[in-house]
């Protein structure tokens, strides 16, 4: 059965903008996505909104309802009283392009800042192997669909505009853990994460697992196992004794 949905959305460009209220008729059933489809068709042509798939896998329609950063294909109306306005925001992390989809660019330039996966040396029979372990321990991090909601949500940057140049991001301390934690890959991120990628400026508060459409447990699984790795390699004074070691073998050998 049909209703009539009351909603508020976002509208305006980098130059300014406010919510304008609508009316739109829905169908049980129907998510977010599809009331502003119909509200792109019959009231609002111009509206902009980015989206792909529609089945929760491309990350394009990300947004905020109600305040939440979430999926506009995957937030069901049925989530809501039907007497309950329903208002659509753009993601406030980011700088608005119209209405409401952002310049996500930010998260593009830091994904250039990861050193990409540098593997072993193969097998003498050419091949690399690795056990079943620890390729289950990296599925989960792999599940991303980079939606950038975690981004969105984290109030290290969220709140303060300024930190984005040191600070990588919970989507990228799961890029960083997934390649830290895989036995087969020679790079040591840790160094990274903390003085490149602003790792310790990560209180861990998990608003980022929290708006995970994937269920990835960012903070548990990738963020806390990276911090402590980061002090393991800073504070352990037996690693640390033997990071002396090995640079005093290397002066004698050279």
């Amino acid at each position: 059965m049909g209703y009539d949905l009351s909603m508020r959305v976002w509208r305006g460009d980098v130059d300014g903008g406010a919510l304008a209220d609508f009316t739109v008729p829905v169908e049980e059933g129907e998510v977010v996505l599809d009331a502003i489809h119909r509200l792109q068709a019959t009231q609002a042509g111009d509206l902009a909104v980015r989206w792909n798939c529609k089945a929760g896998k491309c990350g394009s329609c990300s947004a905020e309802i109600n305040g939440r950063p979430r999926l506009l294909c995957m937030t069901r109306l049925s989530e809501y009283d039907e007497s309950e306005t329903i208002t659509v925001t753009p993601m406030r992390t980011f700088p608005v392009i119209k209405d409401l989809v952002t310049d996500v660019s930010f998260n593009y330039e830091k994904a250039k800042e990861v050193p990409a996966f540098a593997p072993t040396a193969p097998d003498a029979d050419g091949k690399r192997r690795m056990s079943q372990v620890d390729v289950e321990r990296g599925q989960e991090f792999r599940k991303c669909i980079e939606c950038f909601l975690c981004q969105d949500t984290c109030h290290v940057v969220r709140d303060h505009e300024e930190n984005k140049p040191a600070f990588a991001g919970p989507r990228f301390f799961l890029r960083y853990a997934e390649l830290d934690m895989h036995p087969l890959d020679t790079n040591d991120r840790r160094k990274l994460a903390q003085s490149a990628a602003g790792l310790s400026m990560c209180n861990i508060t998990k608003c980022c697992t929290e708006v995970c459409p994937e269920h990835i447990k960012i903070t548990d699984n990738a963020i806390i196992p990276m911090k402590e790795r980061v002090v393991d390699r800073k504070y352990d004074p037996l690693v640390w004794l033997g990071s002396k070691i090995f640079r005093r073998d290397q002066r004698e050998e050279v």
